[in-house]
């Protein structure tokens, strides 16, 4: 479980750190790099609901948030990268 917590820490993280670099190019690579580690929890929660960690309606919940999290990323990116 401490990898589900690193992961998903991670994310706001990286948005925390792209979001005080000087460019939307250097915002975008970090966006980049929050999305990495929201795949990287993703596969953290399947491990989770496997290992019996979480059950179905727990890990259910946790990938829903997830992929919201990862739709949200995706569409930041694309603002940022089509106002350039």
């Amino acid at each position: 479980m401490s990898q589900v917590r690193r992961a998903s820490s991670s994310i706001p993280a990286n948005i925390a750190e792209g979001c005080g670099r000087g460019s939307d190019r250097d915002f975008a690579r970090f966006l980049q790099i929050a999305m990495g580690s929201a795949s990287e929890l993703e596969y953290h929660l399947v491990l989770a609901r496997d290992l019996g960690f979480l059950d179905d309606t727990q890990h259910s919940a946790l990938e829903q948030a997830t992929i919201e999290v990862k739709r949200m990323l995706t569409g930041f990116v694309k603002k940022l990268k089509a106002d350039s």
